[in-house]
């Protein structure tokens, strides 16, 4: 306990020694939600994937579809970091950094606003990305608190309020800047620790061999005449595992915590190097979460639930109960790593854009295009000074209305998780990408796409969950490109000219 206590105080006071670091670099609203534009690729990448990684997959989904798909659960973290990861740097990356910085976008919902020139997108968006960032961090602290509980025997419920009081201090200091350094650090003992901890759950197996042969023997859920599907390829159920890897991969390139990356992003040799540096991650952290969720039938069956299904979000701390102290210290630091970095980026997303896209709706000339009149510099900086104020405030709201529900979460961290993904990445991956490329989409169609991705998550959680909501929001994300395509070839096109000078970033 000794061991345990003194490595997480540790840990703590250094990442609250970075954000008294980097407090003066978050005086301006630049500086606190895009530290300055000019983050190299390391902390880039890092806090790319450190933002896509938390204990909702260390504890939730690695627990949950490892126990379902077996060993080929492992085929989730590799599409995380071939489609989630290296295809999202490829194709979003450059052209994100360009077009945002081009029409100096500092949010999602900013972008939307000024590239299809509607100030309703702007807000309806703002609104959406807050509504649903909040079953998402609920879910963070969800699977962070179970391992607390599991490795200090803290009640849930204070785990829950200390990891929002922690992260809200750094943040609130030191902004992004903060945020990516501390991402930094935490990244690092994520890819050590996932090694360490796979190779000795493996151990307690008898080693890498033995545990796949055991796997093998054991029966399907379907069918208990039939083993082996545990060990295969592809497991006992390829088309919901694709559903997952569909959801959990290409989810992130319409999240706003996830592509604010890009804009903060030095240039674009930066952007090459941090794409390869955010795969070789991904590949490391999420596939060996995955590999490891893969054993976890080897190990005592989880805890019935009063509904009666299995509680999927113990699995995972079953298997490591029996570690050393200090690979359960390791342990309690790589989920507290991988969660206090997620938190930290959707708590600033949350902010900032309530802020920006709300509160100070600035009303923005277009490169090219004559202001309506110049504002005294000093009067400018009074009102930098009170957005980050506002900002820092709104932090500790989010915080309070997330940790309200994560104190009566109301079902796994996995179903969280699908429906803040969903409905999200369901409402702005398509107009969003589509909008980086193409200039014949149109207002109408973000506005369709707004309807159909919030509408399909919402209307499937009011009627009980008949599709799974992992599959809802695979078919949301989907569906929202065939949505703007079809709707973009119908309706009214944007002025031809305010298009052109948009798309001037790439010449």
């Amino acid at each position: 306990m000794l061991i345990k206590i003194s490595l997480t105080i540790i840990f703590l006071l250094i990442m609250v020694g970075v954000g008294i670091y980097s407090r003066k670099q978050a005086r301006s609203v630049d500086g606190f939600v895009l530290g300055g534009r000019a983050v190299g690729p390391w902390l880039t990448a890092f806090a790319y994937g450190t933002s896509y990684f938390s204990a909702v997959v260390f504890v939730g989904y690695a627990g949950q579809f490892g126990w379902k798909y077996g060993l080929s659960s492992s085929w989730i973290g590799i599409g995380n970091a071939v489609i989630g990861s290296l295809l999202a740097w490829l194709l979003l990356g450059k052209r994100t950094k360009q077009m945002t910085q081009h029409i100096e976008s500092r949010t999602m919902p900013d972008f939307f606003g000024t590239r299809f020139s509607s100030q309703g997108l702007r807000v309806v968006a703002s609104v959406i990305a807050f509504v649903f960032l909040i079953p998402y961090t609920a879910g963070v602290y969800k699977g962070i608190s179970t391992l607390f509980e599991m490795g200090f025997g803290i009640p849930y419920e204070y785990c829950v309020i200390i990891m929002a009081l922690l992260t809200a201090i750094y943040v609130i200091l030191g902004g992004y800047k903060a945020t990516a350094m501390n991402d930094f650090i935490q990244g690092i003992i994520m890819i050590f620790g996932i090694v360490i901890v796979i190779a000795a759950v493996l151990n307690t197996q008898g080693g890498l061999s033995t545990a796949v042969e055991k796997l093998s023997q054991l029966p399907s859920d379907t069918d208990p005449s039939v083993n082996g599907g545990f060990a295969t390829l592809f497991g006992p159920d390829p088309w919901n595992l694709l559903g997952v890897v569909i959801l959990t991969s290409l989810g992130t390139w319409g999240l706003p915590q996830m592509v604010g990356k890009f804009y903060s992003i030095t240039d674009g040799d930066a952007i090459r190097r941090g794409t390869i540096i955010s795969t070789v991650f991904a590949l490391i952290v999420a596939g060996g979460c995955y590999f490891l969720g893969g054993f976890g039938r080897l190990f005592d069956a989880p805890p019935t639930l009063p509904n009666g299904n299995l509680a999927y979000d113990s699995i995972v701390p079953s298997m490591l109960i029996t570690l050393p102290d200090f690979i359960i210290a390791l342990v309690v630091l790589l989920v507290l790593s991988a969660s206090m970095s997620t938190l930290a980026s959707l708590v600033l997303t949350s902010s900032s854009t309530m802020t920006l896209d709300l509160i100070y709706r600035d009303k923005k000339s277009l490169p090219g295009e004559v202001a309506d009149g110049e504002i005294d510099d000093i009067v400018s900086e009074k009102i930098e000074r009170r957005k980050v104020v506002i900002m820092r405030v709104l932090i500790v709201f989010f915080i309070v209305i997330s940790l309200m529900l994560a104190l009566n979460p109301p079902t796994f961290i996995a179903q969280l998780m699908g429906i803040s993904w969903g409905a999200l990445a369901g409402a702005f991956l398509a107009p969003f990408m589509l909008g980086l490329y193409w200039r014949g989409v149109t207002t109408a169609s973000v506005w369709a796409c707004f309807v159909w991705g919030v509408g399909i998550t919402v209307i499937n959680m009011i009627a009980g969950n008949p599709i799974n909501p992992i599959n809802c929001g695979a078919i949301a994300m989907l569906g929202g490109f065939v949505v703007v395509v079809i709707v973009s070839l119908i309706t009214p096109k944007m002025n031809r000219d305010t298009v052109n000078n948009i798309f001037k970033c790439y010449e």
